[in-house]
Formats: C-alpha cells, structure tokens, sequence
C-alpha cells in the first residue's frame, strides 16, 4: 500500500511516495457519491492504471465494489481520507484494502494512524515485493551528443506509467528512463518499448548484473523498476538498434557520484522526476532532479564486486 499526499509542493513525511496535484496521466479521478458514479468509475477499471475515489458520504459497499472489480485488472485504487475513522475501512475493505491511501498534509494525526497501518500492510507484502534503493540528481548539464546507434527495447508486456529501465553511462549511476507509455500529440505510445539510448549503455538485467546494450537480445530478461523503487522482471522480445541524434545529460547524486546518459533527442524519450512524475529530455533544464540508482561498487562482466572503478 502507499500513501499519497494532497496537494502540496514537497512531501510533508517521509512515507509519502506521491504528491497529488490534481491531475496526471495515469490517474483517473472519481467523486463516488451515488449509482451513476460507481458505474463510472468501475467503466474505467482496466484502462488506466490509477482510480482516485473521493467520497462526499463515505459508505464501504460502493468501494468494496471498486476493489472487486478492479482485482487482477491492473488498475489500482487509492482513496481520498480525510478522517481517522475512514482508514481502517479503505484499507482493509475485503481483505485486500485500497492500494493507496490520498491524506492531506496538514493532518499529522491522520497521517500518523496511517503509517501505522502502511508499515503494518507492507511488512505483510515485503518479501512479495522487492525493492532497488533509488535517489535524486541533481542535472548538471544537457549537450548535443551527434548521431549514433540507438536501442530501443521491446518487451513482451506492456509497462504501468511509473515504470522504466535504469540506464546509464557508467554502472554506478543509472538514471530511470520511463517507458513509451505515455501518449504524444505526434505518436501513439509504445507501453512496450523503453528507449533505452545508445548502444554502450550498461542497463540493469532481472538477476541486478549489468549489461552493455549491445549485448542484449531477445528472451534476456531485464529489470523494471518503478518510480517507488519496486523491481520486477521482464523479457525481451526485439530491438530496435536505428541511427539516432543524441543528448549527453549529465548529473550528480545528492551524495556526490556524478553520472552520464546519452539519450536520444526526441520528446517521447522521458526520465522520472524526484517526485514521480516524467520529464522529457527535450524539456530537461538544468537543476532539474531526476530519479538514479547509485552503487558504490566495481564491476566485472556485469557483477557487482568489491573495490574501487572509475569511469567517465
């Protein structure tokens, strides 16, 4: 389970996994207040990967329902609570409860219960749900890097917004390129295909080894990482390997690595921002944050060991 928070320029705890402003792409929001809007609601299950319930009346039976129908659909729920007595019942309704939980942020009483249950839930899930420890850079600067060969990877299932593949120049600090998932006015989306950029990327596989993109090729399978650190495995089903111009960004972690991605210059190619959200390369600005695995290891052949290696 999650926790968001609503509204709100910086997360005001520390368990808040995303900040609620009112719109994105990959949420759909719903005022549950009779039939009519239950019927809604539940038309959307299955086409969107989020649902964000409010309730005016709160009553259990129209979420239940919401919770039923949505199993197995990849769509999730998260509810808007504005009391205590509200968290219980959107967390456990059936059993399985809410997949996340919408707070305000200014209710510290509120978002206290609510850790409790979260930590409760999430020590049940843990060993269900492993997780990659990512943290913010900060964007140092964005260059034309000339024409080169470009990998596109194509998976054999689709991708949720949120979720990507982590790239970069140097196997110590990898940047979380988003998948094609979301639509653009000039092309549909691809929710299969990672641009994964040029052709010497390390890319981090299912098995946490790296390898170059050139040495990739169908049935490996990769990581995907989602933008809260969750990793799950993938396999490959083709690539696409194109004549490309690039963009060299280059950033520093907040504990002072400095990485590279050459990426392609196209603004359906996105990284994930320090809140979740997506950016596209073409809009990169300096000082922007964007979200990178760091490890302070060496590698060879792909597996992490134990000492010092340099790479720029």
């Amino acid at each position: 389970m999650e926790l968001w928070q609503d509204s709100g320029a910086e997360p005001s705890r520390d368990s808040c996994s995303r900040i609620w402003k009112g719109s994105a792409p990959d949420v759909a929001e719903v005022n549950l207040d009779d039939a009519v809007s239950q019927k809604e609601a539940i038309s959307l299950i299955g086409m969107i990967p989020w649902i964000l319930v409010r309730c005016s009346d709160w009553t259990m039976i129209p979420l239940e329902n919401l919770i039923s129908y949505s199993s197995g659909s990849g769509t999730k729920i998260v509810a808007a609570i504005s009391d205590i007595v509200e968290l219980n019942g959107a967390a456990f309704a059936l059993e399985h409860g809410v997949d996340a939980l919408l707070l305000p942020p200014q209710n510290v009483e509120l978002w206290e219960e609510a850790e409790i249950i979260f930590s409760s839930k999430n020590s049940v899930n843990k060993s269900n749900e492993p997780v990659i420890r990512l943290s913010p850079a900060t964007i140092l600067s964005i260059n034309s890097s000339g024409v080169g060969e470009r990998v596109c990877i194509d998976l054999i299932e689709r991708l949720e917004i949120g979720e990507g593949m982590v790239i970069g120049s140097t196997s110590s600090s990898l940047a979380l390129v988003h998948g094609e998932t979301i639509e653009s006015e000039y092309v549909p989306s691809r929710p299969f295909r990672v641009n994964a950029g040029s052709i010497h990327s390390y890319v981090l596989m299912a098995d946490k080894s790296t390898k170059y993109l050139s040495e990739l090729s169908a049935g490996d399978e990769v990581a995907i990482i989602s933008y809260s650190g969750k990793i799950r495995k993938s396999i490959i089903g083709r690539l696409k390997i194109e004549k490309r111009p690039f963009l060299i960004i280059r950033f520093k972690s907040k504990s002072g690595e400095d990485g590279q991605i050459i990426l392609q210059q196209a603004e359906t190619v996105r990284l994930v921002d320090s809140l979740g959200g997506v950016i596209s390369v073409t809009d990169l600005e300096i000082d922007d944050e964007i979200i990178v695995r760091i490890e302070n290891q060496m590698r060879h052949i792909g597996k992490s060991l134990d000492g010092e290696m340099n790479e720029k």
